[in-house]
C-alpha cells in the first residue's frame, strides 16, 4: 500500500473525485470523473497480491462531477446562493432490512466490537455491517451469518480494512474480540474472506 495505491485509497478516504485517463493505441483519452467506491486485494494473474479497486463513474455536467466536488455558486455581491440540485438514477443493492434489524436487536444495539450503545431522542442507533460484502465483485448474501452488530466508528473501520478478524474471532488490527450472542453464528468462510481481502498485510494474517 503504496505510491498510486495508497493515492487511490487516500482519494476514497477523503472523497474526492477521480480523474480517468486511458491509453487507447498511441493517444491518451479522458474517459471523466470517478469516486473510488472500494479498495481490496486478492492473488491477480502473476501469483502475487495485488489491489483492486472498484470506480463508480460520476454525473457530468459541462465537465464538473455532479458529487465529491465543490459546485457552490457566488451571486454578484460575493454571497453564497443556494446549492444547485440535478437529477440522477443510482442503482443499490436492495438489502433485507429486517435483517438488518434483527441483528441489531440481538445486539441490543450494542456493538460487538467497543460494547457502545449510541442513544439518541429517537431510540438507540446501531449498523448492520456485512462481512463478506454485498454486490460485485464481492457477491456476499444478505444472510444472518454474514451480519454483525458495529457502532459507525468500527463499521467504516471494518469496511476499511482498519481491522479484520481472526477465526477465534480475536480481533486483527485493533484490540480485542468480537462479542457474539449465542443464538448468533457468523460464517468463517465470510471471515476468512474479508481477512483475506481486507486486511491491512495485504495478505491473510492469524
Amino acid at each position: 500500500m503504496t505510491r498510486g495505491n495508497l493515492g487511490l485509497v487516500i482519494t476514497r478516504n477523503k472523497g474526492l473525485p477521480l480523474r480517468v485517463i486511458r491509453k487507447v493505441a498511441d493517444q491518451y483519452r479522458f474517459d471523466g470523473l470517478f469516486r473510488v467506491a472500494d479498495a481490496w486485494h486478492e492473488k491477480g494473474r502473476s501469483g502475487h497480491q495485488v489491489w483492486r479497486y472498484r470506480l463508480v463513474a460520476l454525473e457530468s455536467d459541462g465537465g464538473q462531477a455532479s458529487e465529491g466536488v465543490d459546485d457552490q455558486l457566488l451571486s454578484e455581491d460575493g454571497g453564497a446562493l443556494p446549492p444547485r440540485t440535478r437529477t440522477s438514477t443510482v442503482s443499490r443493492v436492495v438489502r433485507d432490512t429486517n435483517k438488518s434489524r434483527e441483528i441489531k436487536t440481538r445486539y441490543d444495539y450494542t456493538c460487538q466490537v467497543c460494547a457502545t450503545r449510541l442513544l439518541g431522542i429517537g431510540g438507540p442507533y446501531a449498523e448492520a455491517a456485512h462481512i463478506k460484502p454485498l454486490g460485485a465483485p464481492h457477491h456476499g448474501p444478505d444472510t444472518y451469518d454474514n451480519l454483525i452488530c458495529l457502532c459507525p466508528n468500527h463499521h467504516a473501520l471494518f469496511d476499511l480494512g482498519g481491522f479484520t478478524i481472526a477465526d477465534d474471532l480475536t480481533l486483527i488490527g485493533i484490540a480485542g474480540k468480537l462479542s457474539m450472542n449465542a443464538a448468533h453464528k457468523i460464517n468463517p468462510e465470510y471471515v476468512r474472506y474479508h481477512r483475506e481481502h481486507y486486511s491491512r498485510e495485504g495478505k491473510e494474517s492469524g
